[in-house]
């Protein structure tokens, strides 16, 4: 697990529409910092 899934194992918001947006952004910050944290390659010649 990720610090940000250890801070909030649950959505917040009650409404459905909220935890969706809630979720999508909590999955963004996740695919973010995955992405940081990858090499990036470089094709030599």
């Amino acid at each position: 697990k990720s610090y940000l899934f250890n801070k909030a194992d649950s959505l917040t918001l009650r409404d459905y529409d909220g935890q969706v947006a809630e979720a999508m952004a909590m999955v963004r910050a996740l695919n973010r910092m995955t992405k940081a944290g990858m090499p990036e390659s470089v094709r030599i010649a």
